[in-house]
């Protein structure tokens, strides 16, 4: 039943993308409804949380160093430098000590808001990789369902538990030193521990950005790749290796600061609403159209 109202509003929606109840339907059930990338070149557009994926390219489940999880969310979709970074990066880490990686949710197939989770995630070039150790490389659909990553923190994430192992920072900065990546989003503990055990070059430090959560995974985002005029960069990270800041992460972790007293003349936080179709740049509507 859920299937058939998804399909009902998309058809509704592709077929008269000017309309106003496309324009007003939450994006989320737009995207969310379908199964498969659009027939385009490999094109973000938009922002991290606020865009859409042309011509995404499904991650193999199963590969020599890799495996997707939860396939039932059908996320492993992404722009093809993505999947390309996630096959290089998982042979790196066959090198470093581990059998590969588990891949974690990538994008829709024609990415979008998702109907669950993420705000960003939106445009094929965020990854979320497991903390957890690939060593098992031929697990079934059901186990990929069932089992979960290990979390690496303790104390709330001021720092790393007994889990963590040098491969986990050797992995990270593999990630960090590709020159398509941007930003890998950790807890703050872990890019502490990083920062008092790396020796030599810690200019890839300064990647690696203090996130809440993020203690089963590890979240990298790649910057926009070229053809992709459409697509916005974050801003670059602030100078300097960065590990001063996750440092005042743990501090109030470990001390939180007191509340400040909320100013009462001031205005009320606005609440985001859902995003609709009118909210993604207007390439979106030809990414929901493509045959």
């Amino acid at each position: 039943m859920k299937h058939l109202l998804l399909s009902a509003i998309l058809a509704l929606a592709t077929t008269l993308p000017g309309t106003v109840q496309a324009q007003n339907t939450p994006a989320k059930q737009l995207f969310g409804a379908h199964d498969d990338g659009s027939r385009q070149r490999g094109r973000s557009h938009g922002s991290y949380a606020r865009g859409c994926l042309a011509g995404g390219e499904e991650l193999a489940e199963t590969g020599p160093t890799w495996q997707a999880m939860r396939l039932s969310r059908n996320r492993n979709w992404g722009h093809p430098r993505t999947v390309d970074f996630i096959q290089r990066l998982s042979r790196e880490a066959d090198r470093i000590g581990w059998n590969g990686l588990y891949i974690g949710d990538i994008s829709q197939p024609r990415g979008g808001p998702m109907l669950s989770g993420h705000r960003s995630h939106q445009i094929g070039l965020d990854v979320d990789i497991w903390m957890r150790p690939a060593m098992n490389l031929n697990l079934s659909r059901n186990r990929r369902e069932n089992i979960s990553s290990i979390s690496m923190r303790r104390a709330g994430g001021a720092y790393v538990n007994d889990e963590w192992t040098p491969e986990h920072h050797a992995i990270i900065r593999a990630a960090a030193q590709d020159p398509e990546v941007a930003r890998i989003f950790v807890f703050p503990g872990a890019k502490v521990q990083m920062c008092n055990d790396e020796t030599g070059d810690r200019s890839w430090l300064r990647k690696v950005r203090p996130w809440w959560g993020h203690h089963y995974h590890f979240h990298v985002r790649l910057r926009c790749q070229r053809g992709s005029r459409n697509c916005e960069n974050q801003d670059a990270p602030p100078r300097g290796d960065g590990c001063a800041d996750a440092q005042t992460w743990v501090d109030n972790i470990l001390n939180p600061p007191p509340p400040q007293p909320r100013d009462p003349n001031a205005p009320a936080p606005r609440r985001r609403g859902e995003l609709t179709l009118a909210d993604l740049p207007q390439q979106c509507s030809g990414v929901l159209e493509s045959r």
